[in-house]
């Protein structure tokens, strides 16, 4: 099944903020973290249900970044595939569940 593949704006906000700072640190990193962030969305894309279940009783799945310390949180929808956050592997976890509607909590 084709899911339409959405990022949330704050996802999309995270995912800028996170290329500039390394993109500060050292030239072309930042676009090299965007290049593996796009390869994560589009494994995401081919096989969402091969990632794993953030935690049980939530829907939403995860994916590891590999080289960065990032981690894809996902909703998989029956009609759509939702990144709801790129998330430092180091930041508090949760802290973007309020990001999609309570039924899909």
């Amino acid at each position: 099944m084709n899911r339409r593949l959405r990022v949330l704006p704050e996802a999309e906000a995270e995912l800028a903020a996170a290329a500039e700072w390394y993109e500060e640190r050292r030239p072309g990193l930042g676009a090299e973290l965007i290049a593996s962030i796009d390869s994560a969305l589009e494994q995401i894309r081919e096989a969402p249900h091969s990632y794993p279940v953030w935690h049980a009783g939530y829907p939403y799945r995860k994916l590891v970044v590999r080289r960065f310390p990032y981690v894809v949180f996902f909703d998989l929808s029956d009609a759509d595939l939702v990144v709801v956050a790129l998330a430092h592997a180091k930041r508090k976890p949760g802290y973007w569940l309020d990001r999609l509607p309570v039924g899909r909590r």
